[in-house]
């Protein structure tokens, strides 16, 4: 199960936390663990990190690290393509996304990762699906 999902800059600015798992008070302590530990990884260390109970798994992309934490024992490799299908649907969805579509486009992106994500699981696995049900619902509003 994710316990939950972030997106930051490199300068820590998060512009993406979705919270699965009840984190009372330690939350912002939580992100700012979470960029510590990512940051300083080079490319040529793995993108699976063991965090306190939990395995991170991250990704960065042009400067944007997208993070998913989930249980130990779940497959790291599977949230690991999801977290590429997840940017792969935003670069589509947004015609090539930029970190300022994330800022100024948030209740899309956030959309997105509903679509994607369901209660701490993997909702939907195809980039073509996931995509055409975001156009439905863009036409909608």
């Amino acid at each position: 199960m994710i316990c939950f999902i972030l997106t930051e800059n490199r300068a820590g600015k998060t512009h993406l936390a979705k919270w699965h798992t009840q984190f009372d008070d330690e939350k912002q302590k939580l992100i700012e663990e979470m960029h510590a530990l990512v940051t300083v990884c080079d490319a040529k260390h793995t993108n699976f990190v063991e965090f306190r109970n939990f395995k991170s798994i991250y990704q960065c992309y042009a400067g944007l690290y997208c993070c998913i934490c989930m249980d130990i024992n779940d497959n790291h490799l599977a949230y690991l393509k999801a977290i590429h299908n997840f940017v792969e649907v935003l670069n589509e969805y947004f015609h090539n996304v930029c970190e300022l579509d994330l800022l100024f486009n948030f209740c899309k992106v956030y959309m997105v990762v509903d679509e994607m994500f369901l209660a701490g699981e993997i909702r939907e696995a195809s980039q073509p699906k996931g995509l055409k049900q975001l156009l439905v619902l863009q036409s909608l509003e």
